[in-house]
Formats: C-alpha cells, sequence, structure tokens
C-alpha cells in the first residue's frame, strides 16, 4: 500500500490542535489524529469514505 498523501485537517478547526487530519489514497483515505501522527492512521476505501462524508453531512451522528 502507498503511503497517504496531501495530509489536511477542516479548515473549521481553526488552530485547534486536537483535530483530525485526513490524506489522500488512491483508492480513499486515511485518517490520523493530529495530537499523535506517531500512533498511525486507519484507512477507508472510496466506497466506505464516500458513505462516512454522506452520514456526516446527513447529521446520521450525534453531537
Amino acid at each position: 500500500m502507498t503511503e497517504p498523501t496531501g495530509w489536511r485537517k477542516s479548515s473549521r478547526s481553526g488552530q485547534q490542535t486536537s483535530c483530525v487530519e485526513v490524506g489522500a489514497l488512491a483508492d480513499g483515505a486515511a485518517v490520523r489524529d493530529t495530537k499523535d501522527r506517531a500512533a498511525g492512521y486507519f484507512v477507508a476505501d472510496r466506497k466506505q469514505w464516500s458513505a462516512f462524508i454522506t452520514a456526516v453531512k446527513t447529521d446520521r451522528f450525534e453531537r
């Protein structure tokens, strides 16, 4: 597997340091904790990532 590239955090995070970052993969995305980048990351394929983003945008998670 190739390493994720272009790590970024949400612009809504502002200057916060307790965030997650998303990196691009050829067929999906990787997510890591900004407080502990050395801990690694988890990956989601394109279909899983799309389902997650749709769930977030349609408020399927409690805040």
